[in-house]
C-alpha cells in the first residue's frame, strides 16, 4: 500500500494544471499520487488527460442535480470512496457551498491566475493589463466561503509587458502555474504547510532576496 498523499482533482476545462500534477506525480520521489479526477463538464479536455494517465475519472454533471448540495454530495461520496486526503481545484468553474468547504476545511486548495487579493474572479489578465499593473502572476490558496479568498500558500510573479495581449500574459502566467501547483502539493504532502490563524507558513524553504522592478531602473 502506498504511503503517498492521496489527492483528488476537480476540473471543468482544459486540464493543463492537471497534466502538470500528473507529470509531477510520475516522478518516483514525489510524495503524492492522484487517485481520482472529477469533472463537472462532460466534454472537458481534462477528462482525456486523466484517462490517458490511467487515473479514475468521473463525470458529475452539475446540471443533472436539483441543487448544489446534491451535486456536492455525489462528489464527496466519490472523493471519500477514493480516500482522498487533499482536494485540488484545477480550473474547476463552480462555486462550492459552505458545507462542502467545511467538510474539506484546510484540505481544499485552488490555483488562481492573479496575485490575490488582486483581480479575483474572471477575465483577470485583461483587467490586470487595463489597470496598468506592472506585475501579475498566480496564487495557490486554501479555499474559503468567498470566491478566490483564503489563506495564501504561495505565489509566483511575472512582469506585465507594455505590449502584452491578455493571451500573452495568460501564457506566461500559466507556465508558472505548472511550476507552482506541484510544489505546493509536495509541501503539503511533506507536512510543511502550517496555518497560523489565516496566515500560512511553509517550513524548510528559502525566501528570495532579490527585488524586481518593472520597468527595470536605469543604471
Amino acid at each position: 500500500m502506498s504511503n503517498k498523499l492521496k489527492i483528488g482533482i476537480l476540473i471543468s476545462g482544459q486540464g493543463s494544471n492537471l497534466q502538470a500534477l500528473i507529470d509531477a506525480c510520475e516522478q518516483p520521489d514525489f510524495p503524492a499520487e492522484i487517485v481520482l479526477v472529477i469533472s463537472n463538464v462532460k466534454n472537458a479536455k481534462g477528462i482525456e488527460i486523466a484517462i490517458n494517465a490511467n487515473i479514475p475519472c468521473f463525470i458529475i454533471d452539475h446540471k443533472k442535480y436539483i441543487n448544489r448540495e446534491n451535486f456536492e454530495a455525489v462528489m464527496t461520496e466519490r472523493l471519500s470512496e477514493a480516500k482522498v486526503e487533499l482536494v485540488c481545484l484545477a480550473g474547476f468553474m463552480r462555486l462550492l457551498s459552505k458545507k462542502f468547504i467545511k467538510l474539506w476545511f484546510n484540505r481544499l486548495i485552488n490555483i488562481h491566475p492573479s496575485l490575490l487579493p488582486a483581480f479575483k474572479g474572471l477575465n483577470v489578465h485583461v483587467r490586470a493589463i487595463d489597470a496598468g499593473a506592472k506585475f501579475s502572476g498566480c496564487t495557490v490558496h486554501f479555499v474559503r466561503k468567498h470566491m478566490d479568498n483564503g489563506p495564501i500558500i504561495a505565489q509566483s510573479v511575472v512582469p506585465v509587458h507594455d505590449d502584452d495581449t491578455s493571451n500573452e500574459l495568460a501564457e506566461r502566467i500559466l507556465k508558472q502555474e505548472h511550476r507552482l501547483y506541484p510544489s505546493v502539493v509536495r509541501w503539503f504532502a511533506e507536512d510543511r504547510v502550517k496555518i497560523q490563524g489565516e496566515r500560512v507558513v511553509v517550513t524548510g524553504i528559502d525566501h528570495p532576496e532579490t527585488t524586481v522592478t518593472n520597468p527595470s531602473p536605469a543604471l
